[in-house]
């Protein structure tokens, strides 16, 4: 028996992406919530990489869900959630520009321990949503709220504005998205400030 526990181990060993070990062993807050949640998804079969500098898992190269922590929680982040069944009415939409992913919150390691089995089948759905192909059908950018402070800076610099509506629409949400997120104007300022340059390169968010 105790050889056969030993396989076992190895073999969800194996699954782990060593690449990825750095992220959990730098962490110093979260850091058991973390690796209790890294197990909970392992299990249900899925590989491991690190993309957004979060890890992320995934199914036949397709990404289901990503693990990652703020200063108040720490979330599971399920890439297609808004097409997830939400029997336990636990999913999370972060800000109201975000429209297909959704997350599942928690604030200390028993929360997760005790949500294992939910967890594992909610992982387990998004799995079966992306062998099916479903899609998310995504709004148009222009049903989509510019910030402010984004829209100030359009107006007045005209040739930003013309590489803002060059990127491609997905790019163009992943901005909308990360300008929208914080709550403070200042900070939202600050991070239009910080990809000015990025977007007259014709760059992405993560280019």
């Amino acid at each position: 028996m105790a050889k056969r526990n030993k396989i076992i181990d190895r073999t969800s060993t194996v699954r782990m992406n060593h690449k990825v070990d750095f992220f959990f062993s730098k962490a110093k807050k979260w850091r058991e919530e973390f690796e209790k949640l890294r197990m909970i998804i392992l299990d249900c079969g899925l590989t491991e990489e690190l993309k957004w500098g979060c890890p992320c898992y995934r199914f036949q190269k397709k990404n289901i869900v990503l693990i990652h922590g703020f200063k108040e929680y720490c979330a599971i982040l399920f890439i297609k959630g808004a097409l997830l069944h939400d029997a336990k009415d636990i999913l999370i939409q972060q800000t109201e520009n975000v429209q297909a992913a959704r997350q599942i919150r928690f604030t200390n390691l028993r929360e997760i321990v005790e949500m294992k089995t939910i967890l594992k089948a909610y992982v387990k759905e998004a799995i079966e949503v992306e062998k099916a192909g479903l899609k998310v059908k995504l709004k148009k950018i222009s049903d989509f709220k510019i910030p402010e402070e984004f829209q100030n800076k359009l107006e007045k610099i005209p040739v930003l504005k013309t590489a803002f509506h060059a990127l491609t629409p997905g790019r163009q949400r992943a901005y909308l998205f990360y300008f929208s997120q914080p709550k403070q104007s200042k900070t939202r300022e600050s991070r239009v400030e910080k990809c000015m340059q990025q977007i007259l390169s014709g760059k992405g968010l993560d280019d």
